[in-house]
């Protein structure tokens, strides 16, 4: 029997997750309280915390799901023979940059306020995770014999570091992300 779930929860966490997007937009995560963020989607403060902890947790669940799915892509792309390894990168780093477009005014704000830390912090662990999969994966010869997950954290930090460089200053476009990401990305990356 398939697991079905209950409309009314779907409908809960859809409203949730517009809902922190929409307060995360207008106003740092570190400002939106959860009767802020409850209100705007219809829901009790209990209803929150019977699936939250905190407005940046929600967040931060919201942009590791559509960061999820860019990754799913770049899986799927790396099982097909028809991208080189040039080609899949610049698509997975455009891919990201379409993502924080999306979430502009979000990662914006966070950038703006001491206090939304935790969001950049998300990007960075994700971007490292991703980061330490490749090095697993991959296993280069010319890999330099170093910790993986050092190796990981400090491509991530950078790539992370290229993405607020781009948000704090308007004279860089994606496309100048794109290319200096690519232009950074160490010659064993696949």
């Amino acid at each position: 029997m398939a697991d079905r779930t209950d409309p009314r929860i779907t409908r809960t966490e859809r409203a949730l997750e517009q809902a922190i997007v929409e307060l995360a937009a207008q106003r740092p995560v570190s400002q939106i309280t959860v009767a802020d963020l409850a209100g705007r989607a219809g829901v009790t403060r209990a209803t929150f915390y019977n699936r939250c902890s905190s407005p940046l947790d929600l967040l931060i669940q919201v942009l590791h799901a559509d960061l999820g799915r860019g990754h799913s892509l770049t899986d799927t792309r790396r099982s097909d023979d028809r991208y080189t390894v040039e080609r899949r990168l610049r698509l997975t780093i455009s891919s990201v940059a379409e993502h924080v477009e999306r979430f502009m005014a979000v990662y914006q704000h966070a950038l703006r306020d001491p206090a939304d830390g935790g969001v950049y912090e998300a990007l960075v662990r994700d971007f490292a995770d991703r980061s330490l999969m490749v090095v697993a994966r991959s296993a280069p010869p010319d890999l330099p014999h170093a910790s993986h997950p050092v190796i990981a954290n400090f491509v991530a930090s950078g790539f992370a570091g290229a993405i607020k460089a781009w948000l704090s200053d308007d004279s860089v476009t994606k496309a100048d992300l794109v290319e200096a990401s690519l232009a950074c990305t160490p010659a064993w990356w696949s």
